[in-house]
């Protein structure tokens, strides 16, 4: 390791930890907190000759051994089924306990939680400690890459993954450095206050909604993506506002109508009847209902329109019938974009029961 102490540590370098040397750490942490007895070190031997067994999970199988803590933090992480944690625990923050316990236990946490998609608390968790800390650094940048990644923190994402394609290179699995590029990738597509950050903010709601978390802070995120909704609406109607107002022809020449020619723009014969308005000049009517594209159909003239049903669709949802519901996403979803489309259908399904 590239630590000395629970205090010192060396940026310059991450190395994993062998096995014999977490053995030989964990026993002397057990006889440390007064559990070197025959049947507990019957156990541990047991535990260390698992060598399917990673050595984080072996270090957390030999904490819960000496330590209720521990067990009781274990069972609770694996618990897919139960409700997800809301604060990191103090055990965690304890300085009366030794780093080397609090730092790996304090990972395998994470890790269990990120697998859970709790990701608040298991970022929380390994921000407590470093890479240099534990007994695998290349396991600890890529569950917090995970976590930052998926609460939309960009800058801390691309550090964590940076050094994990670095300094943990040799050590990191392919899978790790797989979808570390993949994130690295499709952070460079994001952009602020666009359709695709809206659909973002949307996906991450949901997942707290799924993991019961829909207090205070879904409800600020929920009234900010309804701003940012707000935004893009108001600046694609004032868009297609000064499009239309760039209609008339420069340098003086004639519009159609005006006394200085026929009626007919494209010189098709004289005046006749006045019919109904067909498309500008040049512009040939779709012959296809609007494709799918980044940009939702008819936003001129009907965004607020949008947003109240958003608003009211979202007040209303858990007491419509699902025929009703199925209708008023219909219509609420009408001239979106695939991808924006079921975005949104996504986050209203996820509400049912959660509010």
């Amino acid at each position: 390791m590239a630590q000395t102490s629970d205090k010192t540590v060396d940026f310059g370098g991450l190395d994993s930890m062998s096995a014999e040397t977490a053995r030989s750490k964990v026993t002397a942490w057990l006889k440390d907190v007064g559990k070197s007895d025959a049947q507990t070190l019957a156990k541990l031997e047991t535990i260390w000759k698992d060598n399917d067994s990673t050595v984080l999970d072996r270090l957390a199988a030999s904490f819960a051994l000496g330590d209720a803590v521990a067990a009781g933090l274990l069972t609770e992480a694996r618990n897919t089924t139960g409700p997800a944690p809301i604060i990191v625990p103090s055990v965690f923050k304890d300085e009366k306990k030794a780093a080397f316990y609090r730092a790996n236990l304090g990972l395998y946490y994470a890790r269990a939680l990120t697998h859970r998609r709790v990701y608040e608390e298991a970022l929380a968790t390994l921000k407590l400690f470093n890479a240099e800390q534990v007994a695998d650094p290349s396991s600890y940048l890529f569950h917090r890459a995970v976590c930052e990644h998926a609460m939309l923190h960009k800058p801390e994402a691309t550090k964590s993954i940076r050094r994990l394609l670095q300094e943990g290179a040799l050590l990191a699995p392919e899978r790790y450095k797989t979808v570390a590029v993949l994130m690295l990738v499709d952070m460079q597509t994001w952009k602020d206050k666009g359709l695709d950050d809206i659909a973002r903010k949307m996906e991450n709601i949901e997942r707290r909604l799924e993991i019961a978390r829909g207090g205070p802070e879904t409800q600020r995120q929920q009234r900010e993506v309804l701003a940012r909704l707000d935004e893009l609406i108001k600046k694609l109607e004032n868009q297609k506002k000064k499009k239309q107002g760039d209609g008339p022809p420069k340098d003086g020449q004639p519009m159609p109508g005006d006394g200085q020619g026929d009626q007919c723009p494209d010189g098709g014969g004289p005046a006749g009847p006045p019919g109904p308005p067909g498309p500008p000049n040049g512009i040939n009517p779709p012959s296809s209902p609007a494709q799918d594209s980044a940009q939702p159909a008819g936003v001129g003239g009907t965004g607020n329109v949008k947003k109240a049903q958003f608003k009211k669709l979202e007040s209303q949802w858990d007491t419509l019938p699902p025929r009703e519901r199925e209708a008023a996403l219909n219509e609420l979803t009408a001239g979106m974009s695939t991808r924006h489309a079921e975005a949104v259908r996504n986050y209203f399904h996820n509400l049912t029961g959660k509010k």
